[in-house]
């Protein structure tokens, strides 16, 4: 990188893969400034555990992030209750918690250029008795804003959805006019301001089989997604759709596209990580800070196992940086 830019990385579900996957990044050199977002004591008893030789430095704003292979800068948080590999422990959701927000304010206070992600486990802290439907919303309260948009994104595709965590039978109730306004102007302006394309075109799937059917098959794309398409093209947005999401993701519609706009998390999630599972990126759009994740959950059947693959990581840590400086030029 020609720029300095340092990344908040928190380590996820101490009983997942998370905090493994910190660790095999760190093994190489690197010319992003990432700091981990973690228990130290955690860190390093994972790495006992794997039998990784590697140099844990508390770390503190101001000071010099480590970038050498086998060193890695970590910002302890307290409050971790146990560190079992694949054993979850409701006990450690409140510190789980702790690193998220550690890390976002961090951004918001300029110490960070953009925060990266390894998973956590939604079933844990809901069993917590802590309320939390994932990342992307969790950042949407911290950071005060009214909508954030879940983009996933490989070399060649990125998919971003209109309804992200809702059980499937509550997902055409909330595709109103607002949110998908709301939602294709955030996909539309961060297209442009994170990846340089001066007129994304956005493929737009229906919500029903066959985007349905002139209105045989349902009528939220009759009454609500052509009405609001109709009227965010008179603004200048290039939108093509809706489509069915049955034929929408082949080469014909894919070749002329620059990203897929999904109604729901399971209609276009799917077919983006049978493309590119491991190689992907989970993105979200719409906050004043830079987040990027893995594309995977917690794997505790491999944690502790040495065979977690930290590719998504290192992909997700490469586009944070890339975003923090598209970022930072757009404010310059």
């Amino acid at each position: 990188m020609s720029e300095s830019v340092t990344l908040a990385l928190t380590a996820g579900e101490p009983a997942g893969i998370g905090p493994e996957i910190c660790l095999q990044f760190a093994q190489k050199d690197r010319e992003v400034g990432v700091v981990v977002i973690a228990s130290q004591a955690l860190m390093e008893a994972r790495a006992g555990q794997l039998g990784i030789d590697i140099k844990l430095s508390a770390w503190q704003p101001g000071e010099v992030v480590a970038t050498a292979g086998g060193e890695l800068s970590i910002w302890p948080v307290a409050g971790l209750a146990s560190a079992q590999p694949g054993v979850l422990d409701i006990e450690n959701s409140a510190y789980v918690l702790a690193t998220l927000e550690a890390a976002t304010r961090g951004c918001l206070d300029g110490t960070f250029d953009g925060m990266v992600t390894a998973p956590v486990h939604k079933g844990v802290i809901n069993d917590a008795g802590i309320a939390f439907s994932g990342h992307t919303e969790f950042l949407q309260d911290i950071c005060a804003v009214e909508r954030v948009v879940m983009m996933l994104a490989t070399e060649d595709l990125r998919v971003a959805l209109v309804t992200t965590h809702l059980p499937l039978k509550n997902v055409a109730a909330a595709i109103t006019p607002a949110r998908l306004t709301q939602v294709a102007r955030i996909l539309h302006q961060d297209l442009r301001k994170y990846f340089g394309i001066d007129v994304p075109r956005i493929l737009v799937a229906g919500l029903n089989p066959h985007a349905g059917e002139g209105g045989h098959l349902g009528h939220e794309e009759v009454d609500i997604i052509e009405p609001t398409l109709d009227r965010l093209r008179k603004e200048g947005l290039a939108l093509i759709g809706p489509l069915p999401a049955d034929t929408l993701f082949t080469p014909h519609w894919l070749d002329q596209a620059d990203a897929v706009l999904a109604m729901y998390h399971d209609q276009g999630l799917p077919v983006l990580k049978y493309q590119g599972f491991g190689r992907a990126v989970n993105i979200t759009l719409g906050l004043p800070i830079v987040r990027t994740s893995v594309d995977h959950g917690t794997a505790l059947d491999l944690a502790g196992t040495g065979r977690a693959d930290s590719g998504s990581l290192r992909t997700a840590i490469g586009l944070g940086a890339r975003m923090a400086l598209s970022r930072r030029g757009a404010r310059s």
